[in-house]
């Protein structure tokens, strides 16, 4: 094992003569939070779709632990450890909480869902995802119907459900996204808590949930790479600070 678990060379990715993802080589160290930062449009989600295998690259590679997975389909990079989780709550909403990460978990029976099966028949994994809501502070909320739960404790919910398809390396699309101040804290502490043997990958707009628990920071400007470092690296970089004129510049500067 290197200390490198997912590489990108020359990653780049064209729709009908717009390049969204230009030339881009991203290099994740093992046991990071590195995030994924850039204005809007700059190509990140479609650079996380690439990583994730929802689109194919017009040229370059994808490593993950060495190995080319360029040309795998999103099913085998998921069997392989590459688990994303969504930007917009991925959970079955009128299913429970202990029910959705169960759902997360069948695989583990070496079939496929079993949502006709008689419930008890489940129920060998239940000691297991009491574990995982008990890892993202849900305990309580385990009989609760997810429909009826608040917006960050569903975000919760989802990466428990995510912890359950055992991943090597995590893939947060905006996390924090739509979260009020308190939730926005919560949710930080929690992907703080599970990065623990673990590496995360994540896009996220908020700088100070960036600036606080981020090992490393790339910054992405019309689908090229434009800065990476530390975030007192990236954010006293002057084309960093000019790319987000405007908009997040303040933010930037403020996130301490």
């Amino acid at each position: 094992m290197t200390d490198v678990i997912l590489e990108t060379k020359n990653l780049t990715k064209e729709f009908k003569g717009f390049t969204a993802v230009n030339d881009v080589n991203l290099t994740v160290q093992r046991g990071h939070i590195h995030a994924l930062i850039g204005p809007n449009g700059a190509g990140k989600t479609t650079c996380f779709n690439l990583l994730t295998k929802f689109l194919v690259p017009t040229s370059g590679q994808i490593l993950f632990n060495g190995k080319d997975i360029t040309a795998a389909h999103p099913a085998q990079i998921a069997r392989m450890g590459i688990i994303r989780s969504f930007q917009i709550s991925a959970v079955f909403p009128h299913l429970t909480v202990l029910q959705n990460v169960r759902i997360g978990l069948q695989r583990e029976l070496g079939t496929s869902f079993h949502f006709w099966r008689s419930e008890r028949s489940l129920s060998l994994l239940n000691e297991r995802a009491m574990e995982l809501l008990a890892e993202v502070d849900l305990t309580e909320f385990a009989d609760t119907v997810t429909v009826d739960m608040p917006y960050g404790r569903k975000r919760a919910l989802e990466i428990a459900t995510t912890l359950a398809m055992k991943p090597e390396l995590m893939l947060l699309d905006e996390p924090t996204q739509g979260m009020g101040h308190e939730d926005v804290h919560r949710v930080t502490e929690l992907i703080k808590k599970v990065s623990a043997g673990r590496t995360i990958l994540m896009v996220e707009h908020n700088m100070n949930v960036v600036s606080g628990i981020c090992d490393k920071i790339t910054v992405l400007q019309r689908g090229a790479l434009l800065a990476e470092g530390s975030y007192a690296e990236v954010s006293t970089n002057a084309q960093v600070m000019e790319a987000y004129m405007g908009t997040t510049s303040t933010e930037l500067e403020g996130a301490h």
